[in-house]
């Protein structure tokens, strides 16, 4: 599927879709942080039938809504896909040194060849956390590997 992205002047960016069925949807993602969701009219694509202003928080909620579920569908196809790749959720305990850090710090690609590929807090998934994410006690981590590289990675969130 093509994403087309344009810069808006003064406003920011704008990427657009168009469904199978013909119709565009984009997201315009302003300078100042806010997003919208927009949609445009089937019959004049240059005009938005719907635009739907979300905070912060109401953007991230779409995305893991759309985008969770994905992630999880990837990862077990590329199980079937590749002989050895594991997946395995590790806890962040308590007493993890890593509670209260970032996953930057762990260095866990580095050191393992692993990749932590999604956390879920509180029920929720972050999916593709970036490496200043900060991780907190009961974090469950979504590790990517090798049997050894997925050990490696609890050992490293259980004891530096």
């Amino acid at each position: 599927m093509d994403v087309e992205r344009t810069s808006l002047p003064g406003i920011g960016l704008r990427h657009v879709f168009t469904t199978r069925r013909g119709r565009q949807l984009g997201v315009v993602s302003h300078h100042t942080g806010r997003r919208d969701l927009v949609i445009y009219d089937k019959e004049d694509p240059d005009t938005c039938v719907v635009s739907v202003a979300l905070s912060d928080e109401e953007a991230n909620a779409l995305a893991e809504l759309l985008g969770t579920g994905r992630v999880v569908e990837r990862l077990s196809e590329l199980h079937r896909q590749v002989e050895g790749l594991v997946t395995d959720q590790i806890p962040i305990a308590p007493g993890s040194p890593y509670a209260g850090r970032t996953l930057g710090d762990t260095q866990t690609r580095t050191r393992t060849g692993a990749s932590i590929v999604a956390v879920v807090r509180d029920g929720q998934v972050i999916a593709s956390p970036r490496p200043d994410f900060v991780f907190s006690a009961d974090d469950v981590v979504v590790a990517v590997g090798t049997d050894e590289g997925t050990a490696a990675v609890a050992d490293i969130l259980a004891g530096g």
